[in-house]
């Protein structure tokens, strides 16, 4: 497969062409990677309007993903996200009531900021009791039960799958369901790039899905901030013709060319042996995560590509795990209290997954920890809607004087970046309890008159 965005770049960068350009560092060696550097010069194409160079590339990972059309984003999932709203959300009659999206509760706050931003109503699908902040799995039945309670349909069902704890909701089902009703669905599929590889697909889009956004730097050899917006072959047409706008009315108008440097070359990696590098990797993981089990660790069931470990189980807090395993030259991709998140990709050679393994089996066996009893997460009052509440004047209270105070921008840490409550809802007893045990010293809150 081509590369051209590749090429161009690096046939200017050969040419030694003297830039009276952008960026200011004109090629010249700072970090490395300046000569690569460049912006929307002659022949570069423009990304917000492609005709070029950026046109075919995109072409590329459109036929790779087999969907209507895939496009970049160099901003990550989170402009992929405003997009997907933004495109369901604009056709909404004048005079109507604004838009409501019917969306599981692990929702990502890139997503309550796009709700901020297009003035959304959200109806929350919320976890099962046993279920944790990350997690919110939603069966068919889960979502029909939900829509047979709402006056109208929603504009949109808006679901997180996988999460960030691996768990992965029926898309399949609840694809079949929305197109029942008539209504679009949309993935944040960030953590999931690589499920289109497998054998067979566990994509989104092959399972039905209207849209969804990949983080291809999450799973694929992608720089930081390339991700993908896929619109399916069954979507409307008006909603691909209109997708480029969208994408242009939240991004910069500076792309990165690093980035998009870094999807053009994905594409040829993609078709260069990817499955079968992906297929090993994952028979290797699946090795790993049976030799663990039979040495006592227990594991979180989860996507092929995710090993979480249960720290508890074994007498250890997730950051506890963490630090001992950085001690043996290995980082966690996340963990808390409970929790440890390792992501593994086919780049992670057989020296990394020796070294995991070895600092995992040598680790000092305790008594098992209690798991914390903390509240579910339940249906809060909201008084304010979420745009009024972000857009608020507020300030930083102690979380231990936050109950009966109104939320305003989202206290979260990130990774997860799962808002603890959601902004404009009341905070509760329960809620100032799930604060501070994530470690939330203070929480924004609406200014009171």
């Amino acid at each position: 497969m081509k590369t051209p965005i590749v090429d161009f770049v690096k046939n200017y960068a050969d040419a030694k062409t003297a830039r009276f350009h952008m960026p200011g560092h004109k090629g010249k060696s700072f970090l490395g990677m300046e000569a690569l550097d460049i912006t929307e010069i002659g022949g570069a194409d423009v990304l917000s309007c492609p005709h070029g160079i950026l046109a075919e590339s995109e072409e590329n990972a459109t036929s790779l993903f087999g969907t209507a059309h895939t496009f970049y984003s160099t901003e990550g999932s989170s402009l992929a996200i405003k997009a997907m709203l933004a495109l369901v959300t604009t056709a909404t009659p004048r005079g109507a009531s604004r838009p409501r999206i019917l969306a599981g509760r692990n929702a990502h706050k890139a997503f309550l900021y796009a709700c901020a931003l297009l003035d959304l109503q959200v109806t929350w699908l919320y976890p099962s009791p046993e279920e944790r902040l990350c997690s919110c799995v939603i069966t068919p039945k889960d979502l029909e039960a939900a829509l047979a309670t709402m006056e109208e349909p929603p504009a949109a069902v808006y679901l997180t799958s996988p999460d960030y704890l691996g768990q992965t909701s029926d898309i399949a089902g609840i694809a079949a369901c929305c197109r029942a009703h008539g209504i679009p669905l949309l993935v944040d599929n960030a953590h999931g790039a690589y499920l289109k590889f497998l054998s067979p697909s566990r994509h989104p889009m092959d399972l039905g899905a209207t849209m969804c956004c990949d983080s291809a730097h999450k799973t694929l050899p992608v720089l930081t901030g390339g991700a993908y917006l896929h619109l399916s072959k069954e979507a409307d047409p008006s909603l691909v013709e209109r997708a480029r706008g969208m994408l242009a009315l939240f991004a910069s108008t500076s792309p990165s060319y690093l980035i998009l440097q870094s999807l053009d070359a994905c594409n040829r990696y993609l078709t260069n042996g990817y499955r079968e590098r992906l297929a090993a990797c994952l028979e290797r993981v699946a090795a790993l995560k049976e030799a663990l089990g039979d040495k006592g660790i227990p594991q979180l069931s989860c996507e092929p590509l995710k090993l979480i470990p249960a720290p508890r189980a074994i007498g250890y807090t997730g950051e506890a795990l963490a630090e001992h395993l950085r001690s043996a030259g290995v980082e966690a991709e996340f963990y808390d209290d409970t929790h440890l998140v390792l992501m593994i990709t086919p780049e992670n050679d057989a020296e990394d997954l020796r070294r995991l393994e070895e600092a995992l089996f040598r680790l000092p066996r305790k008594e098992a920890l209690p798991s914390p009893a903390l509240p579910a997460i339940l249906p809060h009052t909201a008084p304010l809607s979420i745009r009024e509440a972000i857009l608020s004047p507020s300030q930083a209270i102690p979380v231990a004087l936050a109950e009966g105070r109104i939320c305003a921008t989202p206290t979260v840490s990130c990774p997860p970046a799962i808002p603890i409550v959601i902004s404009g809802e009341r905070i509760t007893a329960a809620d100032v309890e799930l604060l501070a045990h994530y470690g939330q010293d203070t929480v924004d809150v609406i200014v009171e008159e």
